[in-house]
């Protein structure tokens, strides 16, 4: 799959566009859910599009971004299926993808990151999901969301 969704709200668009055309650059289906203006808007409002996008199906992961990246994170978590990790650097991009097979990553349009956003982005597309060890952690992880 190389279809990609990606959201902000208004404290991200620059960093989102950054990100669309580095992603359509390497080929990638990018499906925008805005905003696309630095007009206000509600985080849980573009994280909640963004996963009923993705959960629809056909999509590789996503990318979400607020301010700091944060509440729309924790947002994106809130929704069934969703595995959203707030990375910070090389490391956590890569660890988000094999330790936790998370299918959104967020970052925060007000950060100044000492590596390049689109550098973790790459790191996270690169990195496999290993597995093993790891998937019994994804299921209870996952079986969070049907408790009461």
């Amino acid at each position: 799959m190389n279809r990609i969704v990606v959201g902000s709200d208004h404290g991200a668009v620059e960093l989102k566009d950054e990100l669309v055309r580095f992603l359509k650059a390497k080929g990638y289906d990018v499906t925008d859910i805005g905003t696309h203006t630095t007009d206000s808007v509600d985080y849980p409002d573009i994280a909640l599009a963004a996963c009923d996008e993705y959960n629809k199906g056909g999509y590789a992961f996503g990318i979400l971004l607020c301010g700091t990246g944060i509440g729309i994170s924790m947002c994106a978590n809130k929704v069934k299926g969703i595995r959203c990790a707030l990375v910070g650097d090389l490391f956590s991009a890569q660890m988000a993808k094999a330790h936790n097979n998370a299918n959104f990553i967020a970052f925060g349009g007000r950060i100044q990151y000492a590596t390049p956003v689109t550098e973790m982005i790459d790191r996270f597309m690169q990195t496999a999901y290993e597995g093993g060890r790891h998937e019994k952690r994804i299921q209870k992880m996952m079986a969070l969301e049907d408790l009461p």
